[in-house]
């Protein structure tokens, strides 16, 4: 923004009225790129669910569906703005915009490339973690607002989902914040190298686990299947957003899929090398030199754990909201204390890193898991193998 700012300011034009100009342009491009990954994503995500369960998924509205979502979307917009009589209307009207300002301030953090990010902010990865954090409070004010006690339920089960969930994630994080020293976004890419022996996930066993950590924490605060508990259609009717139609309606979901690309941006940024490419192409803007392959590889590894979490909607079971909070509680923050203790006493024995003692490790506990699970299921084929003898005549 700096430069920009400084380009033109060279060029005779004020300051203030360039920064206006600039950050609504970047307003403007952040929401068409969420607008049109949104829209794609639940063309895909019904299409990924329709062959999944063994039908075909939107295929009329031209090139075999692909634009079903703008159909969808024209239709919500004439769609009446209908709003309970009895309900908190001024509250009722603000919750869904309050849900959509949480994504939207997140994505300015978000680092495309080494020059291709709308702000680069110092303490970027704790400013994604708190703007996110509105999206429990335009949550709860929908539930409470709509007067209905299945959206009530709704809103108390994702403040209690999304605060529990955010301390693993922000454990995870801070693992990461460690290894860099820095809590900016570019500062974190950049402690990272190019090809994946060289990334934090593969820095040492602790990252790795993290990884996963931070990978179901973030799933949980989407409210993305198994964790879609505030949501509950068997149970809930449809949670917090039974009360809306219309436009409004269409924000929920328009944020919820947009969240996916955040998940996928911040696993990739903290994790896997982000932008890092060894085959830079530069492009000239503003006469500096914009990396456009980071660009691309950084997109790829997004999409590519968009498509994981896709996947995992249409393939895992809903959890109960008992074993939802067992799996943060007494699973995720123990492991992920336990990760924060063990990447210590790492960079105390090993502060410049060691390649083959973290592979090492990383295969002994991937072996120990793949051990555990092999148990479970040789313990579930015995079960069904013996006859229960209490239902023979």
């Amino acid at each position: 923004m700096n430069e920009v700012v400084q380009y033109f300011s060279s060029q005779g034009l004020p300051a203030i009225p360039v920064m206006i100009g600039y950050m609504l342009v970047i307003s403007l491009i952040i929401l068409g790129f969420a607008s049109l990954y949104a829209g794609i994503t639940s063309v895909v995500e019904r299409k990924i669910a329709g062959r999944i369960q063994s039908r075909i998924g939107p295929n009329y509205i031209a090139l075999k569906g692909f634009l079903q979502f703008l159909a969808d979307g024209l239709k919500n917009l004439q769609k009446e703005d209908i709003i309970p009589d009895q309900a908190d209307k001024p509250l009722f009207r603000i919750a869904p915009y309050i849900v959509f300002t949480g994504m939207f301030l997140a994505w300015v953090a978000i680092p495309f490339g080494p020059q291709l990010i709308p702000a680069d902010i110092n303490i970027g990865i704790v400013y994604i973690f708190a703007v996110a954090s509105l999206n429990v409070v335009g949550v709860i004010m929908a539930g409470w607002a709509s007067n209905n006690k299945w959206s009530l339920i709704g809103g108390i089960r994702a403040a209690a989902q999304i605060v529990s969930y955010e301390i693993p994630s922000a454990l995870a994080a801070l693992i990461v914040i460690i290894l860099a020293g820095s809590l900016s976004m570019q500062d974190i890419i950049k402690n990272q190298g190019v090809w994946p022996h060289q990334w934090h996930v593969t820095h040492d066993p602790f990252t790795a686990i993290s990884f996963f950590v931070m990978f179901t924490a973030l799933l949980a605060e989407g409210n993305r299947t198994p964790f879609d508990i505030p949501e509950a259609e068997s149970e809930l009717v449809s949670g917090y957003n039974t009360e809306y139609s219309g436009f409004r309606f269409l924000l929920f979901f328009f944020a919820e899929w947009a969240n996916i690309y955040l998940t996928g941006a911040i696993l990739t940024a903290l994790f896997l090398g982000g932008w890092n490419t060894p085959f830079p192409m530069y492009l000239p803007f503003f006469g500096n030199p914009i990396e456009i392959t980071g660009a691309l590889i950084f997109i790829t590894k997004t999409l590519i754990l968009s498509f994981i979490i896709i996947q995992l909607r249409w393939t895992l079971p809903r959890l109960r909201v008992d074993q939802l909070m067992i799996v943060c509680w007494k699973y995720l923050i123990p492991i992920a204390f336990f990760n924060l203790i063990g990447i210590l006493i790492w960079l105390l024995v090993f502060p410049k890193g060691n390649l083959w003692a973290a592979l090492a490790l990383t295969f002994l506990f991937g072996l120990l898991i793949v051990l555990f699970f092999v148990r479970v299921i040789r313990n579930m084929i015995r079960m069904k193998a013996k006859p229960d003898l209490n239902f023979l005549p």
